[in-house]
């Protein structure tokens, strides 16, 4: 009598840095993995390889990019890198010259031929015994996924390097899009989060051509987009929107609750002198009554945005300007940075004063303490009112959720004692109690 000893599947460790965009790369190229019966494992002793989906937007994030790709040679030995810094190969085996393979973000196939040579997979392998579900693998909470609409962006801001890392705008077939949106919602999902490097450019490059989805004609375009997607019955919120003209159409959408009353508008400065050395895509004098007026349309309106000090040639007029401006908007959730040169990007080559980092440190900090008041006091308006809340964890403490002015990591929260009959991705009417600058505190509804 013989023992069959079943083969074990090849073991793959994936490691994912960087913004929501490289989150779904990651996501897809784990989908083919499994599809091909490798198993995804979480630590870098069980890996037979790793992957590092590396992030190189800026230097720090360049700098922990080659610090992870460092860790998982010492702990594992076996790495490939992937992702934006990718395209600085000589750069990464300059300093880890014993990485197995580099290649640049969006580069699936390479991914996974490189994954192949290091540790092919199963030839036995049945794709009808390891089914991957519809949705494929997500390393997103079940109720909540990014929903990428394009890829590249047609932009040359100064300080940026992203078109150069992922190219020009290429938006994906609407109905591509739209089912796969149907899938994440048959598979759980309560949120939609939807990304691309310029969203409000989604379709300029294919003329807004019509395609079809579920046999009714879609034009390639934002509007239309949000308004297919509203028919899925789940909180539908935008990122990375640009203020082109054609944005005031999606307000009255908002107003309606087809699509959440949220925009991230990366404004980045708000003096004209520095939006101009920025080389920032259509931004006018107009900004603020057109937020006045989106405002007026639909109340409800979450406004979140980032910022850059201390730019190349900012001086105390140009950040005393962008304060003003603040008080002005009055926007809702607000992140800055401080200026970090990107190597190979135009800014670095601008005949302007360099701004020293103490005074990059205190505008920082002043900027911080102007907005903190600015959130703080428009949070307290919130008190006393009914928001409905999306679980993110329950435990012994209570619940931990987001109401429609908070995407997932980068805005606040919402924290509701009795927790009783709650569970992840559950929807709750709450009453607001109290408010800081960032989060709220709330009840539920009896």
């Amino acid at each position: 009598m013989s023992t069959t000893i079943a083969k074990a599947n090849p073991k793959v460790g994936f490691v994912s840095l960087g913004c929501p965009k490289a989150l779904v790369d990651s996501e897809r190229i784990l989908t083919q993995l499994r599809m091909e019966g490798y198993d995804v494992v979480s630590t870098y002793q069980d890996a037979d390889v790793v992957v590092v989906n590396t992030c190189g937007f800026i230097d720090s994030a360049k700098a922990e990019s080659l610090e992870v790709i460092g860790e998982a040679i010492k702990e594992n030995g076996k790495v490939i890198v992937t992702g934006c810094m990718g395209v600085e190969e000589g750069a990464i085996r300059n300093v880890h010259p014993s990485v197995l393979a580099v290649t640049g973000p969006q580069q699936y196939e390479q991914v996974v031929n490189a994954v192949h040579d290091v540790v092919p997979p199963r030839q036995d392998h049945n794709p009808l015994i390891d089914l991957v579900p519809p949705q494929g693998i997500k390393l997103t909470p079940r109720h909540y996924a990014y929903l990428k609409i394009s890829e590249g962006c047609n932009h040359s801001c100064s300080f940026c390097i992203i078109p150069s890392m992922r190219g020009k705008l290429v938006s994906r077939p609407v109905g591509d899009v739209l089912d796969e949106a149907q899938r994440l919602v048959k598979s759980g999902v309560k949120e939609l989060l939807v990304i691309s490097q310029d969203t409000s450019a989604y379709g300029v490059d294919v003329k807004y051509r019509t395609g079809f989805w579920n046999g009714a004609p879609v034009k390639t375009r934002m509007t239309e987009l949000c308004e297919a997607l509203s028919s899925l019955g789940v909180w539908v919120r935008l990122h990375y929107v640009y203020p082109y003209p054609h944005v005031d159409e999606l307000i009255p959408l908002m107003a309606a609750g087809k699509i959440l009353p949220y925009l991230d508008i990366p404004f980045q400065h708000a003096s004209p002198k520095i939006l101009k050395a920025m080389k920032r895509p259509a931004f006018e004098d107009k900004t603020l009554a057109r937020i006045k007026n989106w405002r007026e349309i639909c109340p409800d309106l979450i406004i979140r945005s980032t910022f850059i000090v201390g730019f190349p040639g900012e001086t105390e007029e140009d950040f005393q300007y962008l304060l003003d401006w603040l008080t002005e908007a009055q926007l809702d959730r607000v992140g800055c940075f401080q200026y970090s040169p990107v190597e190979g990007a135009p800014a670095n080559l601008l005949d302007a004063a360099i701004v020293a980092d103490d005074v990059k440190q205190d505008r920082w900090e002043r900027f911080m303490a102007h907005q903190q008041a600015i959130s703080s006091a428009r949070l307290q308006l919130r008190v006393g009112r009914e928001i409905e809340v999306l679980i993110d964890e329950v435990d012994e403490q209570g619940a931990v959720g987001r109401c429609f002015f908070d995407a997932p990591e980068i805005d606040g929260n919402v924290f509701i004692d009795d927790a009783s009959g709650l569970k992840p991705g559950d929807k709750v009417w709450c009453t607001v109690t109290d408010a800081d600058e960032y989060d709220l505190w709330a009840e539920k509804r009896a």
